[in-house]
């Protein structure tokens, strides 16, 4: 089920914000490698560290999305502490 808010949701979580610019990393990470092959021989520490950003951008998502964000979740979506 969608929360209430779901549009606001999009709008300011660092969550969907870190997992939005990891996508875009890992979109434009074949472009990025192609064009380094022509110009690095061994390019693995450029795989290997688009690899490790990409990582680490995911797992910020993880810990952004565990944490309360007042301005979107308010007092606990509306609902008392003992719900929440």
């Amino acid at each position: 089920m969608l929360a209430h808010n779901w549009r606001e949701v999009l709008k300011r979580a660092w969550s969907v914000r870190l997992m939005a610019l990891a996508l875009l990393i890992i979109i434009l990470e074949p472009v990025y490698l192609f064009f380094a092959a022509t110009w690095v021989s061994h390019n693995i520490y450029i795989q290997l560290g688009m690899s490790v950003v990409t990582g680490l951008l995911a797992a910020a998502a993880i810990v952004a999305r565990i944490f309360f964000q007042q301005k979107i979740s308010g007092d606990l979506n509306g609902k008392p502490p003992a719900e929440g």
